[in-house]
C-alpha cells in the first residue's frame, strides 16, 4: 500500500514538472525581447515565406503584375515576382483569387508524383517551362519530400485572395523568359529578374 502511494506521488510530481516546463517554453517563445514596442516590431518585420497557410491580402498593384491567367471554374492566378537568387534557384510569388463559388483546396495543384502527394493542398505540382531550351523545372523539395512552396492549409474561401510562393532550380544564365504552369491553369509567361 505504501508503494502505491509513493507511485501516485511520483506521477503527480512528474505531471507538475512537465506542466511547468511547457509553461516556461511557451512563455519563452512569446515576444521579441529586443526592446521595441509591439507596434514598432510589426511595422519593421519583413514578410515571412511560411507555408503554413494562405494569407489574405489586397490585390497587387497593376504595375507589379508579371502575368495573370484565369481558369479552373473561376480561379485567377497572378504572378507578381520571379526572382533569380544567388543560390541557384528562382523564387516565384503571386496570388490566387477564388471566385469558384465554393471553398477551394488546391487538390490538383499538388502534383502527381508519389512524393508530392504528402504536400496536401499546395502548389507543389507547379513547374517552370523553358520553351527555348526545351526544359521543364520542377519545384524544389527538402530532404523529407516537402515542397519549397505554399501549402493552402484549410483552403481558400470563396471571394478571398491568398498569397503563394514556389522555388525552382534556376534556368541557365541568359534564360529569362519562362512559362509558369500549375494544375489545369493556362501557362503564364513571365520574365525572371535578377535577385
Amino acid at each position: 500500500m505504501d508503494f502505491r502511494h509513493t507511485m501516485k506521488g511520483r506521477r503527480a510530481l512528474s505531471a507538475v514538472a512537465i506542466t511547468a516546463g511547457l509553461l516556461l517554453a511557451v512563455a519563452g517563445c512569446g515576444g521579441g525581447g529586443d526592446g521595441k514596442s509591439d507596434k514598432e516590431a510589426t511595422t519593421s518585420a519583413a514578410p515571412s515565406r511560411s507555408s503554413s497557410g494562405p494569407k489574405t491580402s489586397q490585390a497587387p498593384h497593376a504595375d507589379q503584375v508579371l502575368a495573370e491567367v484565369k481558369g479552373e471554374n473561376g480561379l485567377t492566378l497572378t504572378v507578381t515576382s520571379a526572382r533569380r537568387d544567388s543560390g541557384g534557384f528562382v523564387t516565384v510569388e503571386g496570388t490566387v483569387t477564388n471566385n469558384t463559388g465554393t471553398l477551394w483546396v488546391a487538390a490538383n495543384w499538388r502534383g502527381n508524383e508519389q512524393e508530392l502527394k504528402r504536400n496536401g493542398g499546395s502548389i507543389a505540382g507547379a513547374s517552370l517551362i523553358d520553351q527555348q531550351g526545351k526544359k521543364r523545372y520542377l519545384i524544389l523539395r527538402d530532404t523529407s519530400g516537402r515542397c519549397l512552396c505554399t501549402q493552402f492549409t484549410g483552403g481558400v474561401r470563396e471571394g478571398e485572395t491568398a498569397q503563394w510562393f514556389a522555388q525552382f532550380p534556376a534556368p541557365p544564365e541568359g534564360t529569362n523568359k519562362v512559362d509558369f504552369q500549375v494544375g489545369a491553369m493556362p501557362p503564364a509567361s513571365i520574365e525572371i529578374s535578377e535577385g
